[in-house]
């Protein structure tokens, strides 16, 4: 059911929060299995930055689980991870790729990175553009209520 603030918002089909939900779980499962296993038993030697890469990641893991649920409340988490990847893949990996840099470190990164491309099929854009780029800014200085 919409609340009334909901109604103005483009209907989002079924099939997109399902898919969603799907990606979300995948995000939970398939990358907080590899990274919270990671961070329980390997990260004793690690440099901080990778440590803090992890811990950033497994963060994203667990949000994720809150997408299953709340698909379209978790789009921003979903807009994160699909704008930092696709900043990878633009400005690291095709760069490496096009200068003949390409080593196993950035094949692995885009191996992890490359299918979310599937999410840019799957994301309501429109739903986004109006939720996100075409609804008023909360006021910046809330006035008391009047009587």
């Amino acid at each position: 059911m919409l609340n009334h603030s909901e109604a103005r918002f483009p209907v989002v089909a079924a099939w997109q929060i399902n898919a969603m939900r799907l990606l979300f779980l995948l995000m939970a499962l398939v990358m907080g299995s590899v990274v919270w296993s990671q961070l329980l038993f390997e990260s004793a030697d690690w440099p901080v930055a990778r440590g803090l890469a992890k811990s950033m990641l497994a963060a994203l893991a667990l949000l994720s689980l809150l997408g299953v649920r709340y698909p379209l409340q978790m789009l921003p988490l979903m807009i994160y991870e699909l704008t930092w990847k696709t900043i990878w893949l633009l400005l690291i990996a095709l760069p490496a790729w096009v200068s003949g840099k390409w080593n196993a470190d950035i094949e692995s990164l885009f191996t992890d990175c490359i299918g979310i491309v599937v999410a840019y099929f799957i994301v309501p854009w429109r739903y986004v553009w109006a939720r996100y780029a075409m609804q008023p800014m909360e006021p910046l200085v809330r006035r008391p209520a009047e009587r």
